[in-house]
């Protein structure tokens, strides 16, 4: 399998873009102090994140029609919700969470 310079040039630019955006951050940081809003405006994106992966993977958009929701995943989140209500543990909410989709997936509940 013979790999053109194209590719190859796409391939290690494009990791070098993903490493500098992860590492650059954290160099700002650590030399310089941010402000107090600042954090507190950055302590919502992971919530926020969160929330739209809920939604993008519970209703289904589709033009021109209003969304719809997919019934086996709604299913799912309720002892998943439960769980991260009474644990707040990130590991403990992931593991309820697969093990309900694999139960209802299991029981073809929602259907």
């Amino acid at each position: 399998m013979e790999i053109n310079t194209y590719t190859f040039l796409t391939i290690l630019g494009c990791g070098i873009v993903t490493w500098l955006s992860r590492v650059v951050p954290f160099i700002l940081v650590k030399n310089f102090t941010i402000p107090k809003p600042v954090i507190r405006f950055l302590s919502f994106v992971p919530v926020a994140i969160m929330a739209a992966l809920f939604i993008e993977n519970v209703l289904v958009f589709k033009p021109g029609q209003w969304a719809t929701i997919q019934w086996p995943q709604m299913l799912a989140s309720i002892p998943t919700f439960a769980a991260a209500i009474i644990s707040k543990s990130l590991m403990i909410i992931c593991v309820v969470g697969i093990v309900s989709m694999a139960l209802v997936r299991f029981f073809h509940l929602g259907m």
